[in-house]
């Protein structure tokens, strides 16, 4: 640790120490030079250390050692006001702020004191001559804070009422506690107003916009507003999770988490800051941070999670319900110190208020990977009432009847309810074989021998031709297994049979049409094998023969359960669906023959015929098949129809994993289109029913990549971020793609560099680069590595920054993309500034993309390119000159070169000439470089060209207008004024 000798010394490391994130290290390294400043026998540098101590202080968990170093200050300048600089005064009166709202936050600080406390902020305010605009908000929040709204309200009114000064808080930070006040006094519209600004970022400061989006999602969600909940969830987390001393802001997160479904993602909160669980530096944002944790323990007690281990204090393992306990106790014991301090029972009812606040929303999903707790499939139709406390048998029966018999979801499920209840209950043969025959529908290929035991037990009880059609399905069934041709042979009794036994008036038409859709399944099913075999084999004349012979034994078979159907499907719902299914399976023959048209004509017809006899969700399936083929066909307006019809009429009966489908198809169709922002929305749903159905780290890793694509093209850079960072760890290179990797991290790093994180854009740019090497087209390498350059130079890692623009540029090289490759040699020369060799180095670098400008121009293909050559040789004069200007602006010789400047003005004339051969198109580079050099020219004093060069933008923009235009007259203008004035 390098040793303070001077004031400069610690004044360098209190900025460095400041630079670092908050906590206790930080806190400790502030504490170490005071002790420095001390040694000095400066009496200034001993002010700065305990006001830099102070800030620190502020800003961590242990605020409550704000007091003493503030104290001492405070004694220094009542007795030698004279050793504070005008900073250090105006510091010494900003901090009185910060001690007066500590104060609250201590319950062991008496009312009285921190009333008197107020009084002597209000009277050293007044002598030092400023408004009483931070006294009154001072005042607003001990009323605030003890539930004296009367004198809250007549104090929230003064503030606003006093004139904004020097020791005003700054407009973020009095928006938010303005907003603050009205939410907790129920008005929600008029907090979401006053927030707005800071919301917006039109405020900002260095705890905001953290705090109000926090404060704003209980709010937004009593609003109903629940995207911009989401969406300040998302952005806000991401500014607090580093923030030490925001445990307040997280604690409303955890909160939100509670209130909206989201209890995985509250747990996860919990495990990142355990120690907020402990740190009792600033009690009331200890009470708030319990408070939540007791909301969102009971929450999940409340789903029969309460023995679930979730994170806790450290030393122990915790249930949900344990800590529940545990963290209401804590959190009443706060707030009963603070009333008792008080006299008041109003921290304590804000407590128990929170803790108590019930969901607002079952579920929001969020699009970040958090697997529900809890998952809640779809309810069964209620059960009939038990008699004398046993299940009612009889109107089980009925209840189950009624569903199979029109087809109605959860037939499976009430016939299992039946089978339950029939335990150790003598039932005829015919109520046994619909029990066998429905419990064998659920169990898939392993129900064979189960609808076997139901065709005989129909055959007991005097029913041949349901008894067919039970065999029929055990057949079908075995050719789900694979057993196809087993299946075809095993079929053909029962459908001779039936026919026979129908002709002879022996059994319906309902039974006869079971036993001939299932031949028909059977036979479609031997189709898709001979198609899959034909493919494997080639199309021979031989294969091909043979599949179209199996194609038609298959449309045969369909075509007679239709002839057999039409007419009666008004009878029969059953009839109805088998003459919908028929059609559909005619679109798959379709399908199969090529004829892509006519599947999607007969796919719609198939899905219409169900729709139309009140069976909705039996046409998703040819719904979502009909939107595969009109997509292959290039028909995206049938594809988009096909899939809002499919969740249209899936409802509550779609299950998770084909909702999850539809939603990802749909979203992809219309980002294809260019409407991010409706697709976002359904890569959202997509996300969240991905993770219902289990398939977080495939499907769901998918959506999420997705969706974190389609807000970025939305510029929610945050939210974007967290999304894209929440899908990476499930995307793999073996289930996604490679490609999807270097593009999630590709976004990602876009993200991160427009939120300011340079360093980390530049880890995701090189990791993407890296992936990228290894591929054969080497576009996406280049241009990553460009970027990475980018960030790096931007994160002020100049080494690092130039060999990324020096491989963009070999690999530019190596494509024939010359601009690219004269980019990475400008932006290089910029980097040179930074080092020892600086003018020199950006010379040569300068020099050598002139030459690649040249040699590109001159060797241009068409006039197109040599026109595209020549604005980039513009371009580079451009920034030569900028980059001379600059070089001279901050040489440490003194006065700036006068060489450099007139290079740097030569070079601005150049590009000004350039721009000016390729006519209007160049028309605003050329202005833009005139105006640059006319202020340059001021700089050296020639008034008379800077001047010139004014008249000449302005009438080249004559009969031009648009705001560029206006623009750039404004500044000709502006100019021109200077330059007049210059001239005396």
């Amino acid at each position: 640790m390098t040793e303070i000798t001077d004031v400069d010394a610690l004044r360098r490391a209190m900025a460095e120490n400041a630079e670092q994130p908050e906590g206790p290290a930080r806190n400790a390294r502030a504490e170490e030079l005071l002790a420095a400043a001390e040694k000095l026998n400066v009496p200034l540098a001993v002010i700065e250390a305990l006001g830099h101590q102070l800030k620190v202080y502020n800003y961590s968990s242990e605020k409550g050692k704000m007091f003493v170093p503030f104290a001492r200050l405070l004694r220094m300048w009542d007795e030698r006001p004279e050793d504070f600089d005008e900073y250090e005064a105006h510091s010494l009166h900003w901090v009185f702020k910060w001690v007066s709202s500590g104060m609250l936050d201590q319950p062991h600080i008496p009312l009285a004191s921190i009333e008197k406390w107020l009084g002597e902020m209000e009277r050293r305010y007044r002598l030092a001559g400023y408004s009483e605009a931070a006294v009154r908000s001072a005042e607003h929040s001990v009323a605030a804070h003890v539930g004296d709204v009367a004198r809250a309200e007549r104090a929230y009114a003064a503030w606003l009422a006093a004139d904004r000064d020097a020791m005003s808080d700054c407009h973020a930070c009095e928006l938010h506690g303005q907003g603050w006040w009205q939410a907790e006094l129920g008005r929600d519209e008029e907090a979401l107003e006053l927030w707005l600004p800071v919301l917006e970022g039109r405020y900002t400061c260095a705890h905001e916009p953290h705090t109000a989006l926090a404060s704003s999602l209980v709010p937004l969600l009593r609003l109903g507003r629940l995207d911009e909940a989401r969406a300040n969830h998302l952005r806000g987390f991401r500014l607090v999770r580093a923030m030490e001393s925001m445990r307040g802001a997280y604690a409303e997160h955890v909160e939100f988490c509670a209130l909206t479904g989201n209890e995985a993602r509250g747990l996860e909160l919990l495990a990142e800051r355990p120690a907020y669980f402990t740190d009792d530096g600033q009690p009331q944002s200890r009470l708030d941070f319990l408070s939540v944790v007791t909301l969102l323990m009971d929450r999940l007690t409340a789903l029969g999670l309460g023995d679930r281990l979730v994170p806790g204090p450290v030393g122990r393992e915790w249930t949900a319900r344990e800590l529940a306990a545990h963290a209401r106790a804590d959190a009443l014991a706060l707030a009963a110190r603070f009333d008792e301090r008080n006299g008041t029972a109003h921290v304590g009812d804000r407590a128990r208020a929170r803790m108590a606040r019930k969901p607002l929303v079952e579920r929001l999903p969020l699009g970040v990977r958090s697997v529900g707790p809890a998952p809640v499939p779809a309810p069964p139709p209620p059960a009939p009432a038990p008699v004398d406390g046993q299940p009612d048998l009889p109107a089980l029966l009925a209840e189950a009847r009624r569903l199979s018999d029109h087809l109605r979801p959860h037939a499976v499920e009430a016939w299992a309810a039946v089978a339950r209840a029939a335990e150790g209950v003598e039932l005829d043969p015919r109520d046994r074989a619909e029990i066998a025959d429905h419990e064998a529908m659920g169990l898939g290929p392993a129900g064979a021998e189960l609808f076997e035991q139901a065709a005989v037990l129909y055959a007991e009880a005097g029913d041949p031709g349901e008894a067919l059609a039970a065999r029929a399905r055990a057949a079908y069934v075995r050719a789900l297994g694979g057993a196809v041709a087993e299946a075809v042979a095993a079929v053909e009794e029962p459908y001779e049979e039936v026919l026979a036994l129908y002709a002879a008036g022996g059994t319906g038409t309902r039974q006869t049409a079971a036993v001939l859709m299932g031949r028909a399944r059977i036979l479609l099913r031997r189709a898709h094998a001979a198609e899959t075999a034909g493919a494997a084999e080639g199309p021979g004349a031989e294969a091909v023969y043979g599949a179209e012979a199996v194609y038609g034994a298959a449309e045969a078979a369909v075509r007679e359960v239709l002839a057999l159907v039409e007419g009666r499907t008004g009878e029969d719902v059953r009839l109805a669906a088998r003459a919908a299914e028929a059609q559909a399976m005619l679109a798959e023959l379709a399908g199969l023959r090529g004829d892509l048209p006519a599947a999607v004509r007969l796919f719609a017809r198939g899905a219409a015929a169900f729709v139309a006899a009140g069976l909705p969700w039996f046409a998703v399936e040819y719904e979502a098949r009909l939107a595969s083929l009109a997509h292959h066909l290039g028909d995206m307006a049938e594809a988009e129809r096909a899939l809002r019809a499919a969740l249209e009429h899936g409802g509550a009966h779609l299950e998770a994993p084909g909702r999850a489908q539809l939603h990802l198809q749909l979203a992809e169709l219309l980002g294809n289109r260019d409407e991010a922002v409706e697709a976002a929305r359904h890569a959202l749903e997509a996300a969240h029913w991905a993770d219902e159905a289990g398939q977080s780290a495939t499907l769901g890793a998918w959506a999420r990549q997705q969706l974190g694509g389609f807000l970025l093209r939305q510029g929610r850079w945050a939210e974007a971020a967290e999304v894209l960072e929440s899908a990476l760890p499930d995307l793999t290179a073996e289930t996604h793609g490679d490609g999807a990797i270097v593009q999630t991290q590709w976004w990602l790093g876009d993200c991160l560099s427009e939120l300011g994180e340079h360093r980390a854009a530049a880890e995701r740019r090189l990791q993407a680069a890296e992936i990228a090497r290894t591929w054969p087209e080497q576009q996406d390498h280049a241009t990553l590595a460009h970027l990475a350059g980018e960030s790096l130079g931007q994160a002020g890692l100049t080494a690092e920054a130039d060999r990324a623009y020096a491989l963009a540029g070999e690999l530019w090289r190596a494509l024939g993309n010359p601009q690219g490759l004269v980019r990475s040699l400008r932006a290089r020369a910029w980097l040179a500034l930074r080092t020892q060799d600086g003018i020199a180095a950006a010379r040569a670098l300068m020099a050598e993309a002139f030459q690649e400008c040249a040699t590109a121009r001159d060797e241009a293909p068409d006039e197109e390119s040599r026109q595209r050559f020549v604005t980039e040789l513009g371009h580079t004069h451009r920034q030569f000159g900028d980059l001379l200007a600059r070089a001279a602006t901050e040489s440490d010789t003194g006065a700036p070169p006068p060489a450099l400047f007139d290079e740097a003005l030569s070079q601005l004339r150049r590009s000004s000439r350039v721009f000016a051969s390729l006519g209007d198109g160049a028309l605003h580079s050329r202005t833009d470089a005139e105006l640059t050099a006319g202020w340059l020219e001021i700089e050296l004093g020639r008034l008379t060209e800077a001047r010139a060069r004014a008249r000449a933008v302005l009438t080249a923009y004559d009969g031009y207008d648009g705001e560029t235009v206006r623009s750039r007259r404004a500044e000709a203008e502006h100019l021109l004024r200077v330059a007049a004035d210059d001239r005396g």
